[in-house]
């Protein structure tokens, strides 16, 4: 039987930071093959994983089921962030791409 996805530590802080900015977020992380968050701003669509960046890097390694989703996602690629600073720079650079 499958464990419950557990969320990082710091996602309800990188969650409130993405709404804060205007974004739209959907939590994904107990869905089996998914990812941690979908999130929505000004257009774009990404896919978020979330590995807490206050870890070891040898803790903040992908699950054998995450990698298989980076491996063969066909959308536009997924993403990892590990902290607020990263969420924002993610969005912020996503946005600018789109615009030109």
């Amino acid at each position: 039987m499958r464990r419950a996805a557990k969320a990082d530590a710091n996602q309800a802080e990188i969650v409130a930071a993405l709404r804060a900015r205007g974004a739209t977020v959907q939590h994904t992380h107990q869905i089996p093959g998914a990812l941690d968050l979908i999130v929505g701003y000004k257009g774009i669509d990404v896919r978020i994983e979330i590995k807490d960046g206050s870890k070891p890097k040898s803790a903040q390694k992908l699950t054998p089921a995450e990698q298989g989703v980076f491996d063969n996602w066909k959308g536009n690629a997924p993403e990892i962030v590990t902290s607020v600073d990263d969420a924002m720079a993610l969005i912020d650079a996503m946005y600018m791409e789109a615009a030109w």
